[in-house]
């Protein structure tokens, strides 16, 4: 992997990850663009102690664009974009309307390839461990920041989603605060290893998945499983089998085999419905230690967290969504219409087709 940073006309960071080494990015960004100007502030909820951006300036961001005006295409002539080159691999860049900046964060956008009709189920082996190396690079770099307490990476995929860009890309939260969903866990890690004198509680979850059967399909190094409570229809998380805290722990081992484990979870994903039905929407959602202090979480440090994957869709059948109604968003209690074992036997039944 060759890593190149550059700059673009307000001042932002774009960092080009190619293949080869003998690519050259020398492009200059021809666009007039006036230097970012953002109104990013994080505030506490004092009864639920958790923590919200507010971020008015991302009102009027890019949305829908059509093909030939793609901000995440490469530039061609005088179709100038946010990656001045007219071609590359992987991409990552500050996001020009960002939820989290300054002393509040920071964010990336990543794109995993310049072809705008493709899709990560569609990238090739070689370039899936290229956007895991970004992922990992970017990790790193941003765990350095001192305003930064826990990176996240994570793809958005479709318009039910949310998604207000078609082209295949993904996003890298940089948080100022260990985010509500990770400190759940860590309070959990936390309960559980004074319970059992010291056991720690993702190895007792993997470790059960692995004997149970909601198991979606295995690797050497990688083990891919729908929870026994997955809150959306269709849930699977992705572990390691030997726990890491985080992305920049994982060894070569792991590291080479990913590609294919994840790739063939996309593509089973893309066959849940059946032939002729829309690609399905999901989230793929990296969970990282945090990189701050932990002293809240009694006992706990980040070697007792376990990296993983958790990849779900919001469409429950074909046709129809999952949406977040009264249980859900007003008390976040989870209603699930798939029982779990169903989904990892519609997992494991589309493996071949």
């Amino acid at each position: 992997m060759k890593k190149t940073s550059t700059r673009l006309a307000d001042g932002r960071e774009l960092i080009y990850y190619d293949l080869r080494d003998d690519s050259v990015r020398d492009a200059v960004d021809r666009r007039p663009l006036e230097p970012t100007v953002t109104t990013s502030e994080v505030r506490r909820d004092p009864l639920l102690g958790d923590s919200v951006a507010i971020a008015s300036h991302r009102q009027g961001r890019t949305y829908h664009p059509p093909a030939d005006e793609c901000p995440l295409c490469p530039s061609q002539g005088d179709r100038l974009s946010e990656i001045p080159d007219s071609s590359y691999d992987a991409v990552v860049f500050e996001n020009r309307f960002p939820s989290l900046a300054g002393d509040s964060g920071r964010c990336e956008v990543v794109c995993f390839t310049s072809d705008h009709n493709a899709s990560f189920a569609d990238l090739t082996e070689e370039q899936a461990r290229l956007v895991l190396d970004a992922w990992t690079d970017r990790t790193s770099e941003l765990s350095h920041l001192p305003s930064v307490d826990q990176v996240f990476c994570f793809e958005n995929r479709g318009a039910e989603i949310g998604v207000t860009l078609g082209h295949p890309h993904g996003q890298i939260y940089a948080y100022p605060f260990t985010t509500p969903r990770t400190a759940l866990m860590l309070r959990s890690v936390a309960a559980h290893k004074e319970a059992t004198g010291g056991e720690n509680l993702f190895d007792a979850v993997l470790e059960r998945e692995l004997a149970g059967e909601r198991v979606v399909l295995e690797g050497e190094h990688w083990v891919a499983f729908v929870p026994y409570a997955a809150h959306w229809p269709y849930e699977v998380h992705l572990y390691p089998r030997r726990r890491v805290p985080d992305l920049l722990a994982l060894d070569e081992e792991a590291r080479t085999e990913f590609p294919r484990v994840y790739l063939e979870l996309l593509r089973r994903f893309d066959r849940i419905f059946g032939e002729g039905e829309p690609p399905t929407p999901y989230i793929a959602a990296w969970h990282q230690a945090p990189f701050g202090a932990l002293e809240e979480f009694d006992g706990v440090n980040r070697d007792d967290f376990a990296l993983h994957l958790e990849l779900f869709t919001i469409r429950r059948t074909s046709g129809k969504l999952k949406f977040l109604a009264g249980s859900e968003s007003g008390m976040n209690v989870f209603i699930n219409d798939v029982p779990p074992e169903r989904a990892a036997e519609r997992l494991r039944e589309v493996a071949s087709s």
